[in-house]
């Protein structure tokens, strides 16, 4: 399981150093590092699990909560698995620990919130900065030289059914955006837990001190401090996705019918001059439609006769890309997320490294003949 210990001990007070003081570096640390520490917010559970009924309400409405938890992990994280894993672990710890549970004194949401907070900060715990190609240096000039990283240098992509609440209108379809995710990575883990609460989940600065144990100054000050962050950090601006649009909807068939022939030249014609293409997990990437007409026409040819079959990707256009089988009909290659903006492709991201997120999107392991 994810992190270290049960959530309930030791909290922000564990001397890791994840940037500047904002604040934030005492709240949760209340614990006793005996099991019974008051950092879920409601109190000293003795352990024994005696029912009140709480069981079952832990068990029965904690699952309509899984979608916002994945959400928030997964911008705390930058990784589908691992928001999953720690949501996961967020519910067998709120069972186990059920009886701290008061309704009283908060919500179920905002303790699972709590749980979920503390497991995340844990698994950041000295991890390495998740981010995207365009963060990694300047553009290439030339195909690939440097070998491919592995899965944890990367924010990977996210089926939008799993991250995206759709029960909560509050919550802006942008903040899963992949390049909004690796720049939310740029921010100290307890910033960024404040950020995202405050201006994504839209929780009032009040909420978010009683979930961190902190004061309303303090989760305030934390804030600026990330906004100021953000600010200095290039995101690329892009269309919002919308699948009803008739615009949108035109220009990704003609997409589609482009890569699944190879025509190079419809291809690149559906591009901005200043588009990107990138290739995870190759810290390589291209800016500028000649530069990509250049690298598709001198590619080894692998992408001919593939078939795209579309997804919903961080709240942005994608497809599950199957290349032919020697044994007939087509296998897993890679996914691919489009980004647009005024009409045309702004950004290609050809994840070759997602074939084993196929089924976290439901796509097929095969496609027939």
């Amino acid at each position: 399981m994810p992190g270290s210990g049960d959530g309930f001990g030791p909290g922000f007070a564990d001397g890791r150093d994840d940037g500047p003081d904002d604040g934030l570096g005492k709240g949760l640390g209340k614990g006793r590092g005996d099991g019974r520490g008051d950092d879920d917010g409601h109190g000293h559970g003795d352990g024994d699990g005696q029912g009140n009924g709480l069981g079952e309400v832990v068990g029965s409405r904690a699952e309509a909560h899984r979608a916002a938890l994945t959400g928030y992990c997964y911008r705390m994280l930058g990784s589908p698995g691992e928001a999953e894993d720690a949501v996961q672990e967020t519910f067998e710890r709120a069972f186990r620990h059920r009886e701290r549970f008061d309704e009283a004194r908060g919500t179920l949401r905002a303790w699972l919130f709590r749980i979920a907070t503390n497991i995340c900060l844990d698994m950041l715990r000295g991890a390495r900065r998740r981010a995207i190609a365009i963060d990694m240096g300047p553009a290439a000039s030339g195909p690939p030289s440097a070998p491919p990283l592995g899965e944890e240098h990367w924010v990977r992509p996210a089926p939008d059914a799993r991250v995206l609440d759709p029960a909560d209108v509050a919550v802006r379809r942008e903040s899963v955006r992949l390049a909004f995710v690796a720049a939310l990575q740029w921010l100290p883990p307890r910033q960024r837990a404040v950020l995202i609460l405050r201006d994504v989940l839209c929780w009032r600065a009040a909420e978010v001190a009683d979930l961190l144990g902190v004061s309303a100054a303090a989760v305030n000050s934390a804030l600026q401090r990330a906004r100021a962050t953000l600010a200095r950090v290039d995101v690329p601006p892009a269309d919002v996705h919308d699948p009803d649009d008739p615009a949108q909807r035109d220009l990704l068939a003609r997409y589609v019918d482009a890569f699944e022939r190879y025509d190079v030249a419809a291809l690149v014609a559906l591009l901005r001059e200043d588009a990107t293409m990138s290739m995870p997990p190759f810290a390589w990437w291209l800016q500028g439609a000649e530069a990509i007409r250049t690298a598709l026409l001198h590619s080894d040819g692998t992408c001919q006769g593939a078939r795209l079959v579309p997804v919903a990707a961080n709240a942005t256009a994608a497809f599950g890309q199957y290349h032919p089988s020697p044994g007939g009909g087509h296998e897993p290659f890679a996914l691919v997320q489009i980004e647009t903006r005024g009409g045309r492709i702004s950004a290609l991201t050809t994840h070759l490294d997602a074939v084993p997120l196929f089924p976290l999107f439901g796509l097929p392991v095969r496609l027939p003949r």
